[in-house]
């Protein structure tokens, strides 16, 4: 059985979004979402459909925003966290 290249792509899509499920950590999760969405708007333009286009377009920027927001409350906690006085961390 041989694949057309859309039809690899679209499989090769479908496979690291669905892996993207089996890791724990959420900045794997996310950053494999976000390459598997850029594969599927790929696709999408590929074969001209607006409308896996417009999906994964929504799933990327979802996926990019959740993982922005988790690395900008990290650094503030970081940040807070170095500010403390000693006697505060129990030092």
């Amino acid at each position: 059985m041989t694949l057309a290249p859309n039809e690899l792509l679209g499989w090769t899509a479908t496979g690291v979004f669905v892996a993207s499920y089996f890791f724990s950590a959420p900045a794997v999760l996310r950053g494999l979402q976000m390459v598997g969405a850029m594969l599927w708007i790929l696709y999408g333009v590929w074969i001209g459909a607006a409308p896996v286009i417009v999906a994964n377009v929504l799933v990327f920027s979802a996926a990019a925003w959740t993982l922005l927001r988790a690395r900008l409350r990290s650094a503030q906690q970081a940040r807070q966290h170095s500010q403390l006085a000693p006697e505060e961390l129990g030092i």
